[in-house]
C-alpha cells in the first residue's frame, strides 16, 4: 500500500531558499551558515538534508555538495514508460517544464512509474528535452506477474505488462515448484541497472493462463491494484453507525423531496441523487445531493489511509475493485431507495432557461424515492412511464432534461468539447469468457445525469476560487504545441483546417469536429483529436480545464469512488465551519498535503485506467481467437511505417495489417498525409479508408490481433499470403469452443467528471 507522505516544513522552505540563491552547490556547512544554524544543530539538518534529498527535493553531488535539481540541469518526476520500450519523466514541478524523454538504453534500470532523476542530455528547439535517468528514488512496486518460462537450473518471468520490456531471472530453488507457462508473481529482490535482468523468487503461483479467472487476476496484481481490505479497515467500517434523526436536527432535511437516482443497471453503489421543486415565476430549486463520505471517513484513520492509497475504484471488464470497503460503498453511503442517508448538497436556484439565480451548499438528509436505471429514465424522458410508481417523475425528469439541453448548449457555445465516441461493452459467460462485443449506446438520461455533476463541480470550484482557500482542483492543460503541429496536419490531410500558431480554442477544435459529423471519418478524427488532448489532472493550482472550457472545474460528486471528491468535501466543511486558513503555517502545510493528494490521485488514476483498458483489450483479443478465418469489413484507423491499423465495423477491435504483407509493390510512409503508398503503383492506404480483412492471428501477452488484407479501399485484392498456418503456430492463433452460461456485461462507471 503506498505510504501517504507527510513532509516536515519547518527547514525544508529556508533550506530551498538557500540553495536557490547560491551561486553553486553548497556543502552542509555553507547551508547551516546561510541558516543560521550552529554546530549542535548539525545533526537535526543533516537528518532534514537527507529526507530532501531521498524526496528528490534537492540533489547531493558525489563531493557532498547540495543544490536544486534544476540548477543542475536535472528533473525529478514519475516515469512513464511506451509500449516501445522508451519513457517519459513526468516532472514533480512543471515550471514551464517538458516530459524528459528517455530512450530504452538510458532508462538505468528504472520501470514504468517509478519516481527517478532524469539528466538532461540535449534540449530541441521544439519538441521533447532528451536524457538520461540517473537515479531511482522510489520504486513503484515491488513484484511483477508474468509467465514462466523453466530452463534446466532456473526460470525466466516474462512480465505481462507490455511496459515492462526485460525478463526477470529466477534461480532453481526459488521457482516455489511453479510449472512453464503458469502466471507467477515474482517479487523483486534486485532491479538491476539496466545491463543485466532484474532477478527474483516467486511468491505466488496463480494456475494456467486459460484458468477461469487467472486472465483478469494478472492484470490485477500486475497494476498492483489492491482486491482485499486489510482487516482493520474493515473492522473499523463495520463499527461505523448513524443517528438519521440526530443528524436531521442539524442539516437541511431533504426527507420530504421527491428525490431519485439514475444510475447503470448493474451499478451496486449510488453516490448521487437528483431532486427538483417548482418555484414561482418559472423558477425551480435543483438538488444535487451526494453522499456524505466525509461524515464517515475522517482524515489519517485507517479507512481513509487506505481509500487515498487505492485513489480511486477501477472498472474491469468483470468486476468493480471499490476504493472503500463494502460497509461503506454499498450500504451506508450508498443512496438506495426508502433508506434516510446522508449527503451534502449543491443546491440550486435555476429559472427556465437554465440561468442560475443562486446557490448553496449545505450538508443535508434525504431519503430517495426512485433507483432508476438510464434504460428507464430514457423511457420517462420520452414521455413514457411502463410503471405506475414512476408517473410522479415525468414532470421532474423531462424538465431536467430540458434544462440540461439548456446548460449543454451554453456549455458547448463557450467552447467546451464534446467527444460522442462509441465504447465498447464486452458480453462475457458464467466463467468470464466473452460472447460478443457490442456498442454502449449513449442515452439522453446520461446525458441529463452528467450535465448536473458537471454544473455542481463547476459551482464548487467557482465558490473556492472566489474564497481563495487551499483547494484541489481538476485541471486540464491546452494541447502541447508539438501535439497541435500533428493534429494540424492530421485534419489537413483529411480536408479540415485548424489555425495556424501555437496557441489554439477549444472553440478551434469543436469547429473541426462539427464540420465532420455524419461523415465515415468522423469517428477517426474524434479519436485523434481526443487522443492530441493532455490528461486531465489534479492540482492545487487552478489553470481551468480546456476540453470543457471552464474557467473553474473540480471533482465533487463522486466521494464513494474517488478519493479527490472527499477531499474537496473536507475543504468545503472547513470552510463553513469558519476555517480561513490565515495562518502562513497552516496554509502552508494545507497546500502542501494538497500538492501530494493530487499527484498521489492522478498517478492511481492512470493506474486505473491502463488496467481497466488492460481488462478489455485482454477479452477482445480471446473474443477474436474464436474468429481466426473470419473476413470483416473495417476502416484504416491508423496508419505507421510498419502497416497499418484497422478498426472493423462489426465489432470495436483493432489489429494490424504488416506492411510487408503487402507483396504487389514496396509501401513507403508518408507522414504528412497518413498514407502507405506504392512506389511504382501509387496505391494508397489511408486514414478512414475502407478495407476488408481477415483474421490470421492473436498473441495474447501483447493484446494483439493481425490481419490480413483481403480487399483495398480501391476495390482490388490483398496480396498478401493468408498466413492462415504461419499465424496459427507462432501467434498463440486457435479455436475455441464457445462456453455455456448467460451473458454477463462488464461494469459500468458514470461519466460523472472530465
Amino acid at each position: 500500500m503506498t505510504a501517504r507522505v507527510s513532509r516536515e516544513t519547518t527547514l525544508d522552505a529556508p533550506v530551498l531558499e538557500v540553495l536557490g540563491k547560491a551561486k553553486r552547490p553548497l556543502k552542509l556547512k555553507e547551508i547551516a551558515n546561510g541558516l543560521g544554524v550552529k554546530e549542535d544543530g548539525y545533526p537535526e539538518l543533516k537528518e532534514v538534508l537527507a529526507r530532501m534529498t531521498a524526496e528528490g527535493a534537492i540533489y547531493r553531488s558525489k563531493h557532498q555538495r547540495y543544490a536544486l535539481p534544476q540548477q543542475i540541469n536535472l528533473v525529478v518526476g514519475r516515469l512513464d514508460a511506451t509500449r516501445g520500450g522508451a519513457g517519459f519523466v513526468i516532472p514533480d514541478k512543471r515550471d514551464g517544464m517538458l516530459d524528459v524523454f528517455v530512450p530504452q538504453q538510458r532508462l538505468g534500470g528504472a520501470v514504468h512509474r517509478d519516481r527517478v532523476v532524469a539528466r538532461i542530455e540535449h534540449r530541441k528547439a521544439r519538441g521533447n528535452p532528451e536524457g538520461t535517468i540517473i537515479r531511482v528514488l522510489e520504486r513503484a512496486q515491488s513484484q511483477v506477474v508474468g509467465s514462466l518460462q523453466r530452463g534446466k537450473h532456473f526460470g525466466f518471468v516474462k512480465p505481462d505488462s507490455p511496459l515492462f520490456h526485460f525478463d526477470v531471472y529466477v534461480a532453481q530453488e526459488d521457482l516455489a515448484h511453479a510449472e512453464e507457462g503458469q502466471k507467477v508473481v515474482v517479487e523483486i529482490d534486485d532491479w538491476g541497472d539496466g545491463t543485466k535482468n532484474p532477478e527474483g523468487r516467486i511468491t505466488k503461483v496463480l494456475g494456467d493462463p486459460d484458468d477461469p479467472g487467472v486472465d483478469i487476476l494478472s492484470i490485477v496484481l500486475s497494476h498492483g491494484l489492491m482486491t482485499d481490505f486489510p482487516p482493520a479497515v474493515e473492522e473499523a467500517a463495520g463499527r461505523l453507525r448513524v443517528d438519521f434523526e440526530a443528524e436531521a436536527g442539524r442539516r437541511l432535511d431533504f426527507r420530504d423531496r421527491l428525490t431519485f437516482t439514475i444510475d447503470p443497471a448493474d451499478a451496486k453503489d449510488f453516490d448521487d441523487a437528483l431532486s427538483l421543486v417548482p418555484l414561482d415565476d418559472d423558477r425551480y430549486e435543483i438538488g444535487i445531493h451526494i453522499a456524505d463520505v466525509s461524515h464517515f471517513v475522517q482524515y489519517d484513520e485507517p479507512i481513509d489511509d487506505e481509500a487515498y492509497a487505492r485513489g480511486t475504484s477501477t472498472y474491469l471488464v468483470d468486476r468493480v475493485i471499490p476504493m472503500l470497503p463494502e460497509r461503506l460503498s454499498n450500504e451506508l453511503c450508498s443512496l438506495v431507495p426508502g433508506e434516510d442517508r446522508l449527503t451534502y448538497s449543491v443546491i440550486v436556484k435555476m429559472d427556465g432557461d437554465a440561468h442560475i439565480h443562486g446557490f448553496d451548499i449545505a450538508e443535508t438528509v434525504i431519503r430517495s424515492r426512485h433507483r432508476l436505471s438510464y434504460a428507464e429514465a430514457q423511457v420517462i424522458i420520452q414521455g413514457q412511464t411502463p410503471r405506475p410508481e414512476h408517473k410522479e417523475l415525468l414532470f421532474p425528469i423531462q424538465t431536467l432534461r430540458r434544462l440540461a439541453k439548456r446548460l449543454s448548449g451554453r456549455r458547448f457555445g463557450r467552447g467546451s468539447l464534446d467527444f460522442d465516441l462509441p465504447e465498447a461493452r464486452v458480453e462475457l459467460d458464467a466463467e468470464g469468457f466473452p460472447i460478443d462485443i457490442k456498442e454502449s449506446v449513449r442515452l439522453d438520461s446520461m446525458r441529463l445525469i452528467e450535465e448536473f455533476m458537471l454544473l455542481a463541480n463547476e459551482i464548487v470550484a467557482r465558490h473556492a476560487t472566489k474564497r481563495k482557500i487551499p483547494f484541489l482542483y481538476r485541471v486540464h492543460d491546452q494541447p502541447s504545441p508539438e501535439k497541435l503541429e500533428r493534429l494540424r496536419g492530421f485534419v489537413g490531410a483529411m480536408g479540415y483546417r485548424l489555425p495556424p500558431g501555437e496557441s489554439i480554442q477549444p472553440e478551434h477544435l469543436k469547429r473541426v469536429l462539427a464540420e465532420v459529423r455524419g461523415k465515415p471519418e468522423e469517428e477517426l478524427v474524434n479519436t485523434v483529436v481526443l487522443r492530441s488532448m493532455m490528461q486531465a489532472r489534479y492540482a492545487t493550482e487552478n489553470i481551468g480545464h480546456f476540453g470543457l472550457a471552464a474557467e473553474h472545474y473540480a471533482h465533487f460528486t463522486s466521494p464513494i469512488r474517488r478519493y479527490p471528491d472527499l477531499v474537496v468535501h473536507r475543504l468545503l466543511k472547513r470552510l463553513e465551519s469558519g476555517e480561513r486558513w490565515k495562518d502562513p503555517a497552516l496554509r502552508e502545510k494545507t497546500m502542501a498535503r494538497l500538492d501530494d493528494t493530487a499527484e498521489h490521485a492522478s498517478i492511481q488514476e492512470r493506474i486505473a485506467e491502463r488496467a481497466e483498458r488492460d481488462s478489455i483489450e485482454l477479452k477482445k483479443v480471446e473474443f477474436m481467437e474464436r474468429h481466426i478465418g473470419s473476413r470483416f469489413k473495417g476502416r484504416i484507423s491508423g496508419v505507421r511505417s510498419f502497416g497499418f491499423f484497422v478498426r472493423l465495423d462489426q465489432y470495436f477491435v483493432e489489429g494490424l495489417v504488416p506492411a510487408h504483407d503487402l507483396e504487389d509493390d514496396y509501401y513507403e510512409f508518408h507522414e504528412n498525409s497518413f498514407a502507405l503508398i506504392g512506389r511504382n503503383t501509387g496505391r494508397r492506404f489511408r486514414l478512414a479508408d475502407p478495407v476488408v480483412v481477415e483474421v490470421i492471428g492473436v498473441n495474447k501477452e501483447e493484446r494483439q490481433i493481425d490481419f490480413t488484407l483481403v480487399e483495398g479501399p480501391d476495390g482490388k485484392p490483398g496480396t498478401g499470403e493468408k498466413k492462415k498456418e504461419a499465424g496459427a503456430a507462432g501467434r498463440g492463433a486457435g479455436s475455441r469452443e464457445r462456453r455455456k452460461g448467460g451473458p454477463s456485461r462488464r461494469p459500468q462507471k458514470k461519466a460523472k467528471g472530465r
